[in-house]
């Protein structure tokens, strides 16, 4: 089996580096991962500039542009085959609910998924990496059931792990995702030179947190695992939408 593996945290991360020494037991992986962090890039596309891509002394390859350029590079230029599974991670910090939509984690899967390739996003929910090991054994399970067994379709699986020793995690839940509260206000600061600067305030806290979700999950020491579609179209508005154009 061949993985490809990338984040967002930057090559350097120690995320990657247990994930890429977990899975290297049991498949022939390829790291292709940011110069730097790209955390928040969603699946953005560098258009503008041309990428290079260099290896690191570890062996792992760094690209000068976001996860989701490192994915489709690596498929579509730089490897002579389709990798067999994507997966991308070990990130920092929980990618749950809203989340999704701004996480480089979850873009560099999507574009493995996009590109048809099976794909795995996996994030411990703490930064401090304290258990890291733990995320990574959860990653290594995943990907042998998926050498027992294919899924059968195009899969794009996100999965967040509590920050907890392995041995204390109660099991994984097949989950949706949640709802946070809308983002915290940015705050304003003054810098030496008098200019005024806005950082991003933090993400909201959880709204939607039921039964059945990642948040709930995570938080009763489970392993949270969604399945992710690309399709975005609101169907329940069609109808609506479509009357109220009806009366312009």
């Amino acid at each position: 089996m061949r993985i490809l593996i990338s984040n967002d945290d930057g090559y350097f991360s120690p995320g990657i580096e247990i994930l890429a020494r977990e899975l290297g037991e049991i498949a022939e992986i390829t790291v292709v991962a940011p110069e730097r962090d790209r955390s928040g890039a969603s699946n953005s596309l560098t258009l503008d500039r041309p990428l290079h891509l260099r290896r690191a002394a570890n062996g792992f390859y760094f690209v000068n542009g976001t996860p989701t350029d490192c994915v489709h590079l690596a498929v579509t230029g730089m490897l002579d085959y389709l990798p067999d599974m994507v997966v991308s991670g070990i990130n920092l910090g929980a990618n749950m609910g809203d989340d999704t939509l701004y996480s480089g984690t979850v873009a560099a899967a999507t574009e493995g998924y996009l590109l048809g390739i099976p794909s795995l996003a996996i994030s411990l929910t703490s930064f401090s990496g304290e258990h890291l090991g733990a995320a990574a054994r959860i990653a290594r399970q995943l990907v042998e059931r998926f050498q027992q067994e294919g899924f059968g379709e195009p899969l794009l699986l996100n999965v967040n792990v509590p920050n907890l020793p392995f041995e204390q995690i109660k099991g994984l839940r097949i989950t949706r995702l949640g709802r946070r509260h809308k983002a915290e206000p940015v705050v304003k600061q003054r810098t030496p030179r008098n200019e005024t600067v806005y950082w991003v305030g933090a993400a909201g806290a959880a709204q939607d947190d039921s039964a059945g979700t990642d948040f709930h999950a995570v938080a009763n020491d489970h392993v949270s695992a969604t399945p992710i579609q690309i399709d975005l179209t609101h169907n329940a508005q069609i109808p609506l939408v479509q009357r109220w154009l009806q009366q312009v």
